[in-house]
């Protein structure tokens, strides 16, 4: 496994987390203390902020988790990569994809595409603005 595909693993696991105590040690391995995350939802920055975010999504989908989607591809201290988030062994409820930028090893920015996502999960200005294509997933 390369560094930039074993960097977004344990990136998603950071996600994957449920317990804040073990998310915030992962935090340290994964990200820079100042990291941001934007996607067409939220901008956020700070472990914080991040862990927040994380430990909202596990309250209102608590059996689903994030796995990569894709291989990872990079260079010149950037990444990108398809996410899947929903059951572990069932179709995708999500499809999202990250470019993230990385100093020192670590992720110091996210940036978060959301590329399929049911229409009941989606703000109704985003799907206006074409910012996430909504509907049911294609097998």
């Amino acid at each position: 496994m390369n560094g930039l595909q074993a960097l977004a693993e344990r990136y998603l696991d950071s996600w994957n987390q449920t317990d804040e105590h073990r998310r915030r040690e992962h935090f340290a391995d994964v990200f820079t203390p100042d990291v941001t995350y934007v996607d067409p939802l939220r901008s956020l920055v700070g472990y914080d902020a991040l862990s927040d975010e994380i430990a909202a999504v596990y309250e209102a989908f608590p059996r689903l988790t994030f796995r990569l989607g894709s291989a990872v591809d990079g260079h010149h201290g950037i990444a990108r990569f398809t996410w899947h988030f929903g059951a572990p062994d069932a179709e995708p409820l999500v499809i999202g994809f990250d470019v993230v930028i990385i100093e020192n090893e670590r992720i110091r920015t996210v940036y978060g595409f959301i590329d399929r996502a049911p229409a009941h999960a989606v703000p109704e200005e985003l799907i206006r603005e074409g910012a996430i294509l909504v509907g049911a997933l294609r097998a």
